[in-house]
């Protein structure tokens, strides 16, 4: 191989390696664990979180069919033509993803949000990248109100066996700060200008009905299966179904974000089990709600809040202060949430983890002491 060629090559790896940071990370975090602490093969298997990631690669094969079927372009266009402000655009994509988190989850409501949200900032001036930071905070809002909004609530719902409606009147005076939070930074970040439309790059032509259709279902069904517990299984089918009828689809599927969750799953799941982990937590007063408040943000914070959910659950005597905590968690660090890494995954957006950081921090800084007192006093 000659110089050039091997320069290449380099150069290329290198830059993918930089693109894929967040995998080489957790990646390396895995393996040195798996090394320096070595587990019973049953306890990866947990960790991996299977049915996650195969209800996962079902949206991603649904929405990605979506994408290339002309639905989103059509959306996009019918949306910005009756649209007069980048203000009021935005906040009806704010209330929209949090709305939607509230029945279909965090992560299915950014599948849809984020790429109705790109097809809107390629025929008009709507900033992208503020827009995709803005529905990341909103799902992370919008999710806390509902007991199947994200994986914690669901978890502790089930736990604490609270009824349906009695666990969403707890959780809705944080919820409710939190969108306030969410809405009026919308109105104060993004720009007073009027919608402009950009002709050249209008294409509203929905390209396959029949592609649309069949995809519009596959989501529908998968979600559902998800609901039931039958990821796996909805997964297999999907994929089966794309590869006879719809080959070029899955070639597009963005699958590296597979692999960096199933990385993040492995390492944050065996972290959050060292002995060092569970001995500092000992320490720990959780009987006390500010301790308990506390502990579930930072935890939140280092080892993203599903695990930390995981982590504190038999420590808690109160299901509702940690849901409180590890949804208000969320926020901060992109790592806080899985649904900040799928945002600005789909999104693609240069330097969108840096711009989300110095959003989200600051107003993780804001809406804590807010919500807390929100809680105490309504809660």
């Amino acid at each position: 191989m000659s110089v050039k060629k091997r320069a290449y090559y380099r150069s290329a790896l290198h830059a993918h390696l930089q693109a894929e940071w967040l995998l080489v990370l957790f990646a390396a975090l895995a393996i040195a664990l798996a090394v320096l602490d070595p587990r019973p093969l049953a306890s990866y298997r947990h960790w991996l979180q299977l049915p996650t990631l195969a209800g996962l690669m079902g949206l991603l094969i649904a929405i990605q069919g979506i994408r290339d079927s002309g639905l989103v372009q059509h959306a996009a266009v019918a949306m910005v033509a009756r649209a007069h402000s980048l203000r009021g655009l935005g906040l009806l994509l704010v209330s929209a993803t949090a709305l939607l988190s509230m029945v279909l989850t965090n992560d299915v409501s950014l599948f849809l949000i984020v790429p109705l949200t790109l097809a809107i900032g390629a025929v008009s001036n709507l900033p992208v990248l503020r827009m995709v930071v803005l529905e990341a905070l909103a799902v992370n809002a919008g999710s806390t109100l509902s007991p199947i909004g994200n994986p914690q609530n669901l978890l502790l719902w089930q736990h604490s066996q609270l009824p349906f409606l009695h666990f969403a009147a707890a959780m809705l005076p944080a919820a409710a700060v939190m969108f306030v939070l969410v809405a009026a930074f919308t109105l104060l970040w993004l720009p007073r200008d009027r919608v402009a439309l950009s002709p050249e790059r209008i294409d509203g032509v929905v390209a396959s009905s029949r592609l649309g259709t069949c995809s519009m279902a596959a989501l529908v069904g998968m979600v559902l299966l998800m609901e039931y517990g039958q990821a796996p299984l909805g997964a297999l089918l999907l994929l089966a179904l794309f590869a006879l009828l719809a080959r070029s689809s899955l070639a597009r599927i963005d699958w590296l974000l597979l692999l960096t969750f199933a990385a993040i799953f492995l390492g944050l799941g065996h972290f959050a089990n060292l002995p060092l982990v569970h001995q500092a937590l000992d320490r720990l007063d959780f009987g006390q709600p500010l301790t308990m408040y506390a502990s579930g943000i930072v935890a939140s914070q280092l080892i993203s809040n599903v695990p930390a959910t995981v982590l504190l659950l038999e420590r808690t005597p109160d299901a509702i202060a940690l849901a409180v905590a590890v949804n208000v968690g969320g926020f901060g660090v992109a790592i806080g949430s899985l649904a900040n890494l799928i945002a600005l995954r789909l999104a693609k957006q240069p330097h969108g983890l840096r711009l989300l950081h110095l959003v989200s921090i600051p107003f993780l800084l804001v809406c804590a002491p807010l919500v807390y007192l929100a809680w105490r006093w309504l809660g």
